[in-house]
């Protein structure tokens, strides 16, 4: 399943209100939402929830994968049993679950021989840019201090994603740059796109909303408006 950009990627992470039914609506109103409005959304729900979410046809995305090969590992998951479940690809060292530099490496190089896509994210620009060397699909710039609190980092840090987006660019060819921590509302990710940034990861806006159709519209309506001005 083909990925394009700019992309809306919502993390369910391990909230009550992201699971089971609840999950699959919002994964089905994600999908309704992008063919809608032409706008590339993605979904990254609990583990439980991931294959059946991944049926419904949305692009699906595991939240952590283990740095290990299918075997005797009790309560790991392998990349291979994502892929079988029908992920797309996968989170990777997200600041709630953060991974040595060569497990990352691990995930990446074996993702890629897999065919899926991965997201590795970063805490500061540095790091960004020292995670993009290992040529993930995309890096995720999120400064853990804004993650969950509403203060999107396009607004309190803009000059960080100019940095991260110019540095990995320089770096590296082919990696794309989400940004995330604190991404609300339409503007930030308008912000966002306008700073460089390739897309945005963000959660609770969406996962915890009461009205999550009228908040996933409003995102994708943000990212149609920079689109249709050829920005």
């Amino acid at each position: 399943m083909p990925i394009f950009y700019p992309l809306i990627l919502i993390n369910f992470k391990s909230y009550r209100e992201a699971l089971g039914s609840r999950a699959i609506k919002i994964a089905e109103t994600a999908l309704d939402v992008s063919k809608e409005y032409g706008v590339a959304i993605a979904v990254a729900p609990q583990l439980v929830d991931l294959r059946e979410i991944a049926s419904i046809g949305v692009p699906t995305f595991a939240q952590h994968v283990d740095p290990v090969a299918p075997g005797s590992w009790t309560g790991h998951v392998t990349l291979e049993a994502i892929k079988d479940a029908g992920a797309v690809g996968v989170i990777v060292n997200h600041s709630e679950k953060r991974l040595k530099l060569s497990d990352i490496g691990f995930i990446v190089s074996k993702a890629k021989s897999l065919d899926l896509k991965s997201v590795v994210c970063g805490d500061t620009v540095g790091t960004t840019i020292a995670v993009a060397m290992l040529r993930p699909s995309m890096v995720a710039i999120e400064p853990p201090e804004l993650i969950g609190t509403g203060r999107a980092v396009s607004r309190v840090s803009p000059d960080s994603i100019v940095r991260a987006v110019r540095g990995v660019r320089k770096a590296v060819s082919g990696v794309k740059v989400l940004c995330g921590a604190g991404i609300t509302n339409g503007e930030d990710v308008e912000m966002a796109l306008k700073l460089g940034a390739d897309g945005v990861l963000l959660a609770s806006a969406v996962a915890k909303a009461d009205d999550y159709r009228a908040k996933i519209i409003e995102l994708a309506e943000a990212v149609k408006r920079f689109i249709d001005r050829g920005a």
